[in-house]
């Protein structure tokens, strides 16, 4: 590999520690998935950043431009393609400072969303990440409703969620608001300000050495503010927030991986306005968990949770025990789900339509050829 200075990592001039697989995450599990590959020309690589058609991974001899192969490109759906995070299989290329991709390793966890737009399958954002920094400003960006979407993907991800309330220094109920949201998701809440530095230590427990730790959220809720907080140095362009909305203005632009001074790896991602769900049933389940517990004593066994009699989800809300909100937001994010199956079987219906259309007029052509030359 031809080792060149593309961003990733600590700041400075690259030394020997970030080159160390070790350092970005490899460990002996790691080297039993790619004991496949071991006997060949093959070499291991982390994914640390994703750019228009260009990869850059990192190996032990240092940091380079990558493509996927031909192969693994017409193999891969858009949630099995190579994304940040991943470790893969790099063999040399004929083209000089570019590796080819040969293959991606089974990964440990993957945040996935619904691909934007009108594409089909999937999108992953960040993969093998172990710690989920749902951010989200606590002036203006504040929405229980879409927190709810977030931690749903993060728990079905595989990843830890964790919620980061940013710009702290810019409201007064701080506190109430991390009890609020702590009670309602059951997971970990923090309040912090990266402005003035408050609650930065209290996410320090989760920032270990070789540790993935990805950072998600709207646009300009303080992420790269935040990881440049950490890394003690300007990692990604940040912009001041605008009066009118007190939100921070969009700047990152791609999806990155570095490497932080005591050693934990941070993944930022830009912010993203769609974000679908995609296969979440466990992670919707295990959000929601005290509506479904709720709805276990219900009278009726296909309850719709309306104006069923005996119904149990119905009575915690009139006694005020449930929030009616998470109930609308729980039936939504299930009718989103449930639109997604149908959407897959009317792809797949598509698709074999098309097929049979295109084994049909090859036939019609090996006939057509056929009475050619008899004649």
């Amino acid at each position: 590999m031809n080792p060149h200075s593309l961003g990733s990592g600590t700041p400075g001039a690259p030394d020997q520690l970030s080159y160390s697989l070790v350092s970005w995450g490899w460990d002996d599990r790691w080297a039993a998935e790619f004991a496949p590959f071991a006997d060949s020309d093959m070499w291991p690589a982390r994914v640390t950043a994703q750019h228009r058609g260009v990869w850059i991974v990192i190996g032990e001899k240092g940091e380079t431009a990558a493509s996927p192969t031909g192969k693994l490109r017409r193999a891969a759906g858009d949630s099995e393609y190579p994304t940040v995070g991943d470790w893969v299989a790099c063999i040399e290329s004929p083209h000089e400072g570019v590796a080819a991709i040969h293959a991606t390793l089974p990964r440990r966890s993957a945040f996935r969303r619904k691909a934007a737009g009108s594409r089909p399958g999937a999108q992953t954002i960040a993969a093998n990440v172990d710690i989920l920094l749902v951010a989200t400003s606590l002036n203006a960006d504040l929405n229980p409703r879409r927190l709810e979407r977030y931690v749903t993907m993060a728990r079905e991800s595989g990843a830890e969620p964790v919620l980061l309330l940013t710009k702290d220094d810019l409201v007064e109920d701080g506190a109430a608001v991390v009890e609020r949201l702590t009670d309602q998701l059951r997971i970990p809440v923090v309040a912090l300000s990266s402005h003035t530095g408050a609650g930065i230590e209290a996410i320090r427990p989760w920032l270990l050495p070789g540790r993935t730790v990805a950072l998600v959220g709207s646009s300009g809720v303080g992420k790269s503010t935040l990881l440049n907080h950490l890394a003690g140095a300007e990692l990604m362009e940040t912009r001041e927030i605008r009066e009118d909305d007190g939100r921070g203005r969009h700047t990152t632009s791609h999806r990155e991986l570095f490497r932080l001074p005591g050693g934990a790896l941070m993944l930022d991602t830009p912010g993203v306005r769609e974000m679908g769900l995609w296969e979440a049933d466990e992670g919707l389940d295990e959000t929601f968990d005290e509506i479904l517990e709720l709805a276990d004593r219900c009278r009726f066994r296909d309850c719709g949770h309306g104006r069923e009699p005996g119904c149990a989800v119905q009575a915690a809300i009139l006694a005020g025990d449930l929030d009616e909100a998470r109930l609308r937001s729980y039936q939504r994010l299930s009718e989103e789900l449930a639109g997604q199956a149908s959407e897959a079987e009317r792809r797949e219906a598509k698709r074999q339509f098309f097929k049979s259309v295109q084994v049909n007029a090859r036939a019609r052509a090996r006939i057509e050829n056929r009475a050619s030359r008899d004649r």
